[in-house]
């Protein structure tokens, strides 16, 4: 038996598994998160948490892993002050411990990607990535690194989406992609040859992930990100992590050795609660940044909420929302779709904005209930869904609790959706019908501030 799938130990926020008996402490720590996506509502307090496992783990060899969409443009505040307290982050996790990035899609958000690869190394953080720069044929940034974890050395090599349309329109002319598979074939044998700790950090997503998986030495910490899932999943060369989206959890990997000295990762994963310890100096970053740069349209209120909502909570909320609003049977919303949660009380229009990233005209379709059924069988992924079933990005969905084969039931999308039909919801392809008159916000909105 393989022997990160016979020692990698997983550890959930309600469930604690020990390692093996007579394993000796921690050598080394490593806190890794990915879709960060300007997250306000936890920033500080990601940077307190780090804190805190400083404190309780004095001289623990330390390093922070971000793995890509650190920045969200779809954040007025970021987006109007260019990502201030982003970076003011970035610099704060480097006087902390050795800080790598991994460059998403939405790196590029506030600059081009050259200035934003300035502007990170600024802060005192790594920057590694495989995104090219098609003016230069240089790449924009290393493809790895090396951190030293005490008296062993980590080597970190960063992959990246080759999906030009995730990347905001203006930086596009000036990347060159490559397809993560084949840039992975091509150059992780060389990159990762006798690294003692071999570290993957793939912004691909879960599909190029699973050809990538096979083609890395035995012992690597595998991290992805870019489908804003969560879970973690050993697999015959090492251990295979997603830690989630805007700031919600963090992944802990507490490295230990077997007595042959082989690595293994204990792996924890924490949530960050919003009302939780914040670190003083960014919690009071953010409340200047916002007071400047919001105006009074952002934060008029379009909602109340009984009790506040987490982020996949807050999902599934506004789905539900949809199909009242659109009077279908069953509707599908794209996981990305979606960021932040929703507060208890008054919602804002920032805060709405914040969990509702993109608006767009809502399609409606028919399918049997056959159909259906498998529909909703790849939808609402979350932690404890197997890994056979994970696919990339996936849809919220709202419906029935029993389907009837036999019957045709009336479903409901977004344009994303519905213009990526057959990622979404399979083949055959579905053929959709515009509802010019519905858009999602409204529509959403319509339902959630009914009393």
């Amino acid at each position: 038996m393989n022997l990160f799938r016979r020692l990698a130990c997983v550890l959930l926020p309600s469930l604690a598994l020990g390692l093996p008996g007579g394993a000796a402490g921690p050598e080394a720590l490593l806190i890794i998160t990915g879709d960060q996506h300007s997250a306000y509502d936890r920033t500080a307090q990601m940077v307190a948490t780090v804190d805190r496992l400083k404190t309780e783990h004095p001289g623990l060899p330390l390093a922070i892993l971000l793995n890509g969409d650190t920045l969200e443009y779809g954040n007025i505040v970021a987006r109007r002050s260019a990502g201030a307290v982003d970076f003011a982050m970035f610099a704060a996790l480097a006087r902390r411990a050795p800080t790598v990035i991994n460059l998403g899609n939405h790196e590029p958000e506030f600059y081009d990607l050259a200035e934003t690869v300035t502007h990170l190394q600024a802060t005192g953080v790594t920057v590694v990535s495989n995104i090219t720069n098609r003016a230069t044929g240089q790449l924009f940034a290393p493809a790895s690194a090396k951190i030293k974890l005490g008296a062993a050395e980590a080597v970190i090599v960063g992959v990246t989406t080759d999906n030009l349309a995730t990347y905001r329109v203006a930086v596009r002319p000036s990347l060159d992609l490559a397809d993560p598979l084949i840039w992975a074939q091509a150059n992780f044998p060389a990159l990762l040859a006798g690294a003692s700790l071999p570290i993957v950090l793939s912004h691909a997503g879960i599909k190029a992930d699973r050809g990538m998986l096979p083609l890395v030495p035995p012992g690597t910490l595998f991290a992805g990100a870019h489908d804003h899932q969560r879970f973690v999943h050993p697999f015959d060369h090492g251990l295979y992590v997603h830690s989630g989206s805007w700031n919600e959890y963090l992944t802990l990997a507490w490295l230990h050795r077997d007595a042959t000295g082989a690595p293994l990762w204990q792996v924890e994963q924490v949530r960050i609660e919003a009302d939780g310890p914040a670190d003083p100096e960014l919690a009071a970053l953010i409340t200047a940044t916002r007071q400047k740069y919001l105006t009074p349209e952002d934060t008029v209120l379009v909602t109340c909420l009984p009790a506040a909502l987490g982020p996949a909570a807050a999902a599934r909320r506004v789905v539900g929302a949809l199909r009242v609003a659109a009077g279908v049977d069953v509707a599908f919303i794209g996981n990305t779709t979606f960021g932040a949660g929703l507060p208890a009380g008054g919602v804002t229009r920032e805060q709405f904005d914040a969990c509702v990233r993109f608006d767009g005209t809502i399609f409606t379709a028919e399918v049997d209930g056959a159909r259906l059924r498998q529909l909703l069988a790849a939808a609402n992924l979350g932690p404890d869904t197997p890994f056979e079933q994970r696919k990339g990005e996936f849809s919220f969905a709202d419906g029935p609790a029993e389907i009837d084969s036999a019957k045709t039931y009336r479903i409901a999308t977004t344009d994303w959706g519905a213009k990526n039909t057959a990622r979404y919801f399979g083949e055959p392809a579905i053929v959709w019908r515009e509802q010019p008159g519905l858009k999602l916000k409204a529509a959403a909105l319509s339902v959630l501030t009914r009393p």
